[in-house]
């Protein structure tokens, strides 16, 4: 019976024993929080940046259309602050996977947004390659992923030139077809074979994966690098659909990777926009803590 038992424990033995322990890096993990521009109170930049920084938010996320013309401005209005640029929410015209002239338009637009993006000191331009319902597009096919890896890999390498990063977002099946979970555009990421190009995961988008802690592994350090949140029912600010806000499975994969990218808040809102944010802002910190 020794012997029998020994036999039927092996697998489970070597398997345990063959299997990596991740390094987990959690208790020096810092949680680094992120406003889009769109979604913080005040009239002016400064007034925006003055009410991140009173909630101790490390991070300001701002759109890409106009960028170029907005350099200098948003470089002075940080200047002795506590705050960095995150990522730049596309912003381009037309899209990557095109069949007419929205591809040039999409090449020319995006490259001036990098360029702007580098000169911001911002960590990548947020890019999808195709939403339902923009035509003409590509057929989903193992061509056209072809395709768009070698299509990334050039932008990829000019935005390495530029000091900064494409960034690939998987959006849920109501929005995008072609791309939905994060461990796919990791995958793209490393078949466009270019440091320059990286992806992220959104809270909200990633109600498409079995589970946030495998998605975030999945795209692991290598290729994650930005993350944006909302809360989980209606895509308002964190906290404003109760109980359903829970982060921590994703948060426990970020602190054991030791992300020290932005956490960056893309979301609408029903209360009063200075409570819900203050409010979110003290739940996200819970959470990572408890993470």
């Amino acid at each position: 019976m020794t012997g029998a038992a020994t036999a039927a424990l092996a697998p489970t033995t070597l398997l345990a024993s063959c299997t990596p322990k991740p390094e987990v890096k959690k208790a020096s993990t810092p949680l680094n929080l992120c406003f889009q521009e769109g979604v913080t109170p005040g009239n002016t930049l400064q007034e925006k940046l003055d009410f991140i920084e009173s909630l101790g938010v490390t991070g300001i996320e701002v759109g890409g259309r106009g960028l170029a013309g907005r350099a200098d401005e948003i470089n002075k209005a940080l200047e002795g602050r506590n705050i960095r640029m995150g990522a730049i929410c596309a912003g381009f015209d037309g899209f990557i996977l095109a069949e007419d002239e929205q591809k040039d338009n999409f090449d020319r637009t995006m490259r001036e947004i990098i360029e702007a993006a580098g000169k911001v000191n911002s960590c990548g331009v947020i890019m999808v390659p195709a939403f339902n319902g923009q035509t003409p597009c590509r057929p989903h096919t193992m061509d056209t992923r072809n395709y768009l890896c070698e299509q990334l890999h050039e932008l990829g390498e000019f935005a390495l030139q530029c000091g900064t990063t494409v960034i690939l977002e998987p959006l849920n099946r109501a929005e995008c077809f072609y791309l939905r979970l994060v461990a796919d555009a990791a995958a793209i990421c490393r078949d466009a074979d270019s440091k320059g190009v990286k992806c992220m995961g959104d809270f909200w988008h990633m109600k498409e994966e079995p589970s946030d802690y495998a998605a975030f592994m999945a795209a692991g350090n290598e290729y994650l690098q930005h993350v944006h949140i909302a809360s989980r029912g209606r895509r308002l600010t964190p906290g404003e659909d109760g109980e359903k806000d829970d982060y921590r499975n994703g948060f426990r994969a970020l602190k054991e990777l030791g992300y020290e990218g932005f956490v960056s808040f893309e979301c609408g809102r029903e209360g009063d926009p200075a409570t819900v944010l203050t409010n979110a802002v003290d739940l996200l910190r819970k959470q990572w803590e408890e993470a």
